[in-house]
């Protein structure tokens, strides 16, 4: 049976006004699909990014955007025997969230313990299970050493925080205001610098007594690039996973010489859940540590689906902390 829906649908990138609320009506689900009815939806800045036409959408226009959400399966296909009708799920995916339901295949879906809520299952996919693979992939960091991650009252830089202090890590925090700051430390980070009053790469040399970071974590891009370098030590490691500000421009790899034989990478959550195994280890370790209480998932925004448009405008103005989630029932 067809499914009466909304969703937000973009005819044209740009800015936040593009993002439209419409009316539609799913088909069945596909054999190996399933239909969630969402309780909530993440927002993350990616989202932003394939709103404005820096990440392409693959389908093309028009689209709708998203890649997060959690809520209870309203319907299967013939050939799903992983979830049950009104089963608890949340998933990371292709684009196509920002609605009241979707069809998604079944083998993205990962059951919800009772432990966890649906607005802190949405919330927590993407940004969750990137901070697993930032933590425990990109660079595994162990206890004793020293990490620098920027944007650190951002929805990643909240968990990530808890999870290096549970891990034993030193994690110094940039943040742009000093009440951001005073919300990272208050999530598991040693130190936070105010990157509007201080040059981040003089401090972390103040704060580690020139001995520098091991790693560096950077959702940034382009503004926090070259400081960063100047923050690892000899043979640390540059770990890219955004631009924000920016993408990073072109550089002379020499650079990673001249700085200690520096090493770069620029992973995404995709290529670390790309099969069902991976898929369930990552997820795996993220409800553990979230399930343990080593981690909490700070839901601090909740804007209406049909409001999405508000949501980027505050997302872009840098004036959110921790996650920041749609309801699609509001």
């Amino acid at each position: 049976m067809s499914t009466p829906t909304e969703r937000i649908v973009i005819h044209q990138t740009g800015g936040p006004e593009v993002l439209l609320c419409e009316s539609s009506t799913l088909p069945d689900p596909g054999p190996d699909e399933i239909v969630v009815e969402h309780a909530a939806i993440g927002l993350n800045y990616i989202d932003v990014y394939f709103r404005t036409g820096l990440y392409p959408a693959p389908s093309g226009i028009p689209f709708t955007p998203g890649h997060e959400g959690a809520g209870k399966v309203v319907a299967i296909g013939a050939e799903v025997d992983t979830v049950a009708v009104g089963d608890r799920v949340a998933y990371v995916g292709p684009l196509g969230s920002y609605a009241r339901h979707r069809i998604i295949k079944a083998a993205i879906a990962v059951k919800l313990p009772d432990a966890i809520s649906d607005e802190s299952g949405a919330a927590m996919m993407l940004k969750g299970m990137t901070a697993r693979y930032l933590l425990r992939k990109s660079f595994p960091v162990s206890e004793g050493k020293i990490a620098l991650f920027h944007a650190a009252a951002g929805g990643v830089g909240l968990i990530a925080g808890q999870w290096m202090k549970h891990l034993g890590v030193t994690a110094i925090g940039t943040a742009g205001s000093d009440e951001k700051c005073a919300l990272a430390k208050q999530h598991g980070y040693t130190h936070c610098i105010n990157y509007q009053t201080q040059n981040f790469a003089e401090e972390v040399a103040k704060l580690t007594d020139g001995g520098n970071c091991d790693v560096v974590y950077d959702s940034v891009g382009k503004s926090t690039f070259m400081g960063s370098l100047d923050c690892l030590k000899p043979f640390g490691t540059f770990v890219s996973f955004g631009n924000a500000s920016g993408p990073v421009e072109a550089f002379d790899l020499g650079l990673l010489s001249q700085k200690g034989s520096l090493y770069i990478t620029r992973p995404t959550l995709f290529a670390h859940i790309a099969t069902r195994a991976m898929l369930e280890e990552t997820a795996g370790d993220l409800i553990d540590v979230v399930t343990s209480g080593a981690v909490t998932i700070p839901v601090s925004q909740r804007f209406a689906l049909k409001d999405a448009a508000e949501a980027h405008r505050a997302l872009e103005a840098r004036a959110t902390t921790g996650a920041t989630i749609l309801l699609p029932n509001t």
